[in-house]
């Protein structure tokens, strides 16, 4: 395990997280080009970047500055990398805070992120990803167009 490896795999979550803030949901959905995302049951719940790309363009909510007014804050990743580094897994944690419209800068979810990476082309790439492993939900009606439940 290289610690070149964990950097750059760490650099991806954050990465992540600094343009989903930004509301650049193209960028974000293309560091998901090599990679199926989980975001419900079965395999009807799994996505690629595109369907990825898609529900965000359709539930978040972006104001008028084109961002979602809220802070990705990435923390705790764990990284294993195998033995000849072309696949790696990361588990790490997330808060949204958001400071939407007439509304107190909150915290409005936490969960974790649980990731599978590939090298592509000699550089680390999300293989993997389960977005569905929330674990404390707050309001989200300035963030999202859907309930979660």
């Amino acid at each position: 395990m290289s610690a070149d490896d964990i950097q750059a795999i760490t650099e991806l979550l954050y990465r992540y997280a600094e343009l989903m803030d930004a509301g650049d949901f193209d960028a974000a959905a293309a560091l998901f080009c090599h990679a199926r995302v989980r975001v419900g049951s079965g395999d009807a719940g799994l996505v690629d970047a595109e369907g990825l790309r898609a529900i965000w363009q359709t539930t978040v909510i972006r104001y008028a500055d084109g961002t979602p007014r809220t802070r990705h804050v990435v923390t705790n990743p764990i990284v294993e990398i195998e033995a000849d580094r072309t696949l790696a897994a990361a588990r790490s944690t997330y808060t949204v805070f958001q400071q939407a419209d007439g509304a107190a800068l909150q915290p409005i979810i936490t969960g974790r992120y649980h990731d599978r990476f590939a090298r592509v082309d000699g550089e680390w790439r999300f293989s993997e990803r389960d977005y569905t492993l929330v674990d404390l939900l707050g309001d989200v009606s300035g963030h999202l167009r859907i309930e979660l439940g």
